[in-house]
């Protein structure tokens, strides 16, 4: 006799936003929704619209490429805020029809079907209910999928389909095993997830099924605790097993702010301190959540109470994002029921919480406390200033060195937009100046005669360069990394140029050139639009 599997996936229902951090760009005025979008990050195409789609852009496409297949194609980089933050509206939508709805990521929610399909009659009329709902009260198109545990159900909503109770087991056998990384809600489980996915494609288990065929024992042994969770996923089932014991308490963090915040800068400040609390209280007892609850309290005795799915053990920063995300949609103003005051209180309280396998510190133990000390500071400054008030650098790639360097707020995912090994045709040669002005500094390249030197199409100078004028600022301007003045050369090196975005009719062309003067530090100097600037100043 077969063994009877021990446990039953719910039956859940998944509300899906088809490419909505574009729905999201076009809900908040960014872009027409008539034009060729993309959203991209610094691996590439993240979502592209319809009309994009049909000129050919993919998702993970890079931008170069995409460009060239839709020169009219509008770019937009990947902000989670602005995502969450234009969701809250069409969750508020969805509550009037579910009580108790989970939100997974901008664009996806989740809740279990047998409570709202016995109020309503059936699943079909919850699915056409749910539809007809978000686009009345938002504009939003969205789809529905039922389907005995998550994956099934997210796999139902991208495909507009209820999948009959029971038959779930066939409707993923025939799914690639990329599908699961669709039930991933952290960056770390995201990632561990897509290792894995690579590792069975490359064992040649490239379908759900020939994974859930693989025996339990099998998959414990050579895929690990993560491996035994998408294991259970593949064979239709949730990702934790049901236990006879006593399930653990849920962990609670709370605050008061005071002054009451109004704006979601000043929430984030105390919000961001709570996240660290929780995820602390969550490290000492030894145990993970599938469910953050953020509960706030207005000075009208208002409740607001917003739940998260998130999996593994959470970090402080993951806590962070899901809270700050929220926050913004409430008190953004766009949402169409915002707080009828400031908040005053504010809790966050991890649910569904269970051991972890393992949970422990870094390999090299925890952050120093000058680590710590720095982090409460940057905070602080946050809670003064705004989030903007503290902005850390992080490298990218890029032809020169503005180019490759941003500015992230202090706790934000400090990822680049560029990748930094793709080739950069015309890119400045290394080592590259240690030190960048805020704005170029004017200056004048000119040779022995003292003519102007200037650089053609195909990168020859008109001249040997001979002299570096380094001209004086605006009395408004901060002092620049090199004195105003006249200099001799002893040596200079270049050009390097090139041409950027040529297809797109609006390309500019660089020339830069490297010149050591007699008195002052080594220079990069930037010619463009016949001006040459100072770009950065060697060590």
């Amino acid at each position: 006799m077969a063994a009877v599997e021990p446990g039953r996936a719910a039956r859940r229902a998944v509300l899906w936003v088809p490419d909505w951090p574009v729905a999201a760009a076009v809900a908040e005025g960014l872009v027409d929704p008539q034009v060729p979008v993309a959203v991209h990050d610094n691996r590439g195409v993240v979502v592209a619209s319809a009309p994009a789609r049909a000129a050919g852009v993919r998702r993970g496409m890079r931008r170069r490429s995409a460009q060239q297949l839709c020169p009219e194609l509008v770019l937009l980089p990947a902000d989670p805020v602005r995502d969450a933050r234009a969701f809250e509206p069409l969750v508020q939508a969805v509550e009037t029809v579910v009580a108790d709805v989970e939100v997974v990521r901008p664009g996806m929610v989740v809740f279990l079907a047998r409570g709202p399909v016995r109020h309503v009659g059936s699943e079909e009329i919850l699915a056409e209910l749910l539809v007809g709902t978000v686009a009345t009260e938002t504009g939003a198109e969205c789809q529905v999928g039922i389907g005995d545990g998550l994956l099934a159900a997210m796999l139902a909503a991208r495909a507009g389909v209820l999948v009959p109770a029971g038959t779930t087991p066939a409707f993923l056998a025939g799914q690639d095993v990329a599908a699961l990384t669709l039930a991933a809600s952290t960056r770390q489980a995201t990632a561990e997830t897509a290792e894995l996915v690579d590792l069975l494609r490359r064992l040649g288990l490239r379908t759900l099924g020939a994974f859930a065929a693989l025996a339990t024992g099998d998959v414990a042994a050579r895929f690990g605790t993560h491996g035994l969770g998408a294991h259970r996923l593949a064979r239709g089932l949730d990702v934790r097993p049901p236990v006879s014991r006593r399930p653990e308490d849920d962990v609670l963090a709370a605050t008061e702010l005071d002054p009451p915040a109004e704006r979601s800068d000043v929430a984030a400040f105390a919000a961001r301190s709570l996240a660290e609390q929780l995820a602390e209280r969550m490290l000492r007892r030894g145990v993970v959540c599938a469910r953050l609850q953020v509960a706030a309290r207005t000075e009208d005795g208002t409740e607001l109470v917003r739940t998260w799915s998130i999996d593994d053990a959470p970090t402080a920063a993951e806590l962070t994002d899901r809270v700050r995300w929220q926050l913004e949609g409430w008190l953004s103003g766009r949402s169409g029921r915002p707080p009828s005051a400031p908040l005053t209180h504010l809790e966050l309280e991890a649910q569904e919480v269970s051991p972890a396998g393992a949970v422990q510190d870094g390999l090299w133990g925890r952050s120093r406390r000058g680590e710590a000390q720095a982090s409460r500071a940057a905070l602080r400054v946050q809670g003064l200033l705004g989030a903007e008030g503290v902005l850390v650098p992080v490298l990218q790639g890029g032809r020169d060195p503005r180019a490759a360097a941003r500015l992230v707020a202090w706790g934000d995912e400090a990822a680049p937009l560029r990748r930094t090994d793709a080739p950069w045709p015309g890119q400045v040669p290394a080592p590259w100046p240690a030190t960048v002005p805020t704005e170029p500094v004017p200056a004048r390249l000119v040779d022995a005669v003292g003519a102007e030197v200037r650089v053609d199409a195909r990168g020859t100078t008109s001249g040997a360069p001979a002299r570096v004028v380094v001209l004086p600022h605006a009395p408004t301007a901060a002092p620049g990394p090199v004195e105003p003045g006249e200099y001799p050369l002893l040596a200079w090196a270049g050009p390097w140029h090139g041409t950027e975005r040529w297809w797109s009719g609006q390309g500019r062309r660089r020339a830069y050139v490297q010149v050591v003067p007699d008195g002052a530090p080594a220079l990069l100097l930037a010619l463009e639009q016949g001006a040459w600037r100072v770009e950065g100043v060697y060590d």
